[in-house]
């Protein structure tokens, strides 16, 4: 299993944008279709919203990938 940390920018990022981000849905079309497939998790979860707001400390699984979303070194 390969796993990621993401680090987020702002508040939160949308699982949809992490999926692109990240290259593991080649395009924003393939990510929407991937989460209303049922084929991401967030929390061991199945997440089917596509905007789902992901915040720091919350864990995505999709196949084989885990991402798990830090929050910005920043202090602000």
């Amino acid at each position: 299993m390969a796993i990621h940390h993401f680090q987020l920018q702002g508040e939160f990022i949308e699982l949809n944008v992490l999926l692109k981000l990240l290259a593991l849905a080649p395009s924003g079309g393939a990510a929407k279709a991937l989460i209303g497939e049922g084929a991401a998790s967030v929390d061991g979860m199945i997440e089917t919203r596509i905007r789902r707001k992901l915040r720091a400390g919350q864990v995505v699984r999709l196949a084989d990938e885990e991402i798990r979303i830090v929050a910005s070194d920043v202090a602000g």
